[in-house]
């Protein structure tokens, strides 16, 4: 419907609720509109309306509610959410808008109890076991959080989200034939789906599989969507497969892609710096330092290449810079202080040598 039908239904809409002003299927039919055409304001607005006319209208509160959430104001989506769950106490729908809710706050055991609430009323969808497995996924208990994904995937073989977390999670637990099992069977599905195939590479790669791996990341770069984090990755694979200087060349793509983003600038600092190019490092370095230059990280790494370069005077000051800037950080100053005290004993012991 573009922008004029919609105005139309709106205004008629508008007229059929002044004729009859107690019929609650005219509000929803007005907020439905309004939501299409994105005036939220106006929906939440329609179904106040319409809580006046019947409080216990479960939809306007359970809709309101999501709209709150979306709005990532979820004290005003749980106040709505817990009047739906009063109106009918045995709606799955309140009970999984609340898990939502709780896990967006990062709450753990409040997000937790309101899935298996919704367990309660409907066992068999697959989303609500993917919700229970993203949520242990998030708290890193990746042994629970692939139990749940696969009785998403018990329940529907071919749910596309589920075999790339269940990847993801077999990923970190370690279990590299399994990720790229679940990574190949969404590849099957979806052919054009560069993160998987970035995913399949990433798998491959850490597995030393190294002519497979390489391909995938050919496969990777020929699909739509924007290569940065494509040739990071290649350049990371080739590098911890020792083919330095094609990971070098892969870094400068990245650089040409995103020329503003600091990762590709650190990352190929830090391979110049594993080759002992401590200049060619420092350089990178500080091309990313003109992007965050109140970052201390960056100043730690420009002082490690000089200390390493033996150019010790040099790196004092650039550790100094990183305390300054993060005081409280114990590591920075502890690594400061003890380069400092090497630096001033070396020159005492040098004074002492010169003195006999």
């Amino acid at each position: 419907m573009d922008k004029k039908d919609l105005d139309k239904a709106i205004e008629k809409t508008v007229l059929k609720m002044a004729i009859e002003p107690n019929n609650t299927e005219n509000y929803h039919e007005l907020a439905k509109y309004y939501a299409m055409a994105s005036e939220y304001e106006k929906v939440i607005s329609v179904y106040e309306s319409l809580l006046q006319i019947d409080s216990k209208d479960i939809q306007a509160l359970l809709n309101i509610g999501s709209i709150w959430f979306y709005a990532k104001e979820y004290k005003k989506a749980i106040k709505y959410f817990n009047e739906a769950m009063v109106v009918n106490p045995s709606n799955y729908l309140v009970y999984y808008n609340l898990g939502n809710t709780y896990a967006e706050l990062k709450n753990f055991s409040k997000a937790l109890y309101y899935y298996s609430r919704t367990l309660d009323f409907n066992s068999n969808d697959p989303e609500i076991y993917n919700a229970i497995a993203l949520l242990y996924h998030d708290y890193e208990d990746y042994v629970e959080a692939r139990a749940y994904y696969e009785k998403s995937l018990s329940l529907d073989p071919l749910n596309v989200t589920a075999l790339i977390d269940l990847g993801n999670v077999c990923y970190k637990l370690y279990d590299y034939e399994k990720a790229l099992d679940y990574y190949h069977r969404v590849f099957d599905l979806a052919p054009e789906n560069k993160t998987v195939a970035l995913c399949i590479a990433n798998t491959l790669a850490i597995s030393k599989q190294k002519e497979a791996c390489y391909e995938y990341f050919e496969k990777a770069l020929k699909l739509d969507g924007n290569n940065y984090k494509t040739y990071i990755c290649y350049a990371i694979a080739k590098s911890d497969l020792k083919d330095n200087e094609d990971a070098i060349e892969l870094y400068k793509k990245a650089i040409e892609i995103e020329p503003n983003e600091a990762n590709a600038y650190i990352l190929l600092g830090n391979l110049y710096s594993n080759l002992k190019k401590y200049k060619e490092a420092e350089e990178q370095y500080r091309e990313a330092l003109k992007i965050n230059k109140l970052d201390p990280s960056l100043y730690v790494l420009i002082a490690n290449t000089y200390y390493m370069n033996n150019e010790v005077e040099r790196s004092i000051y650039s550790y100094r810079a990183a305390v300054n800037l993060r005081p409280e950080n114990d590591e920075y100053k502890l690594v400061f202080i003890q380069v400092l005290e090497d630096y001033i004993n070396d020159v005492r012991k040098e004074d002492v040598v010169a003195n006999i």
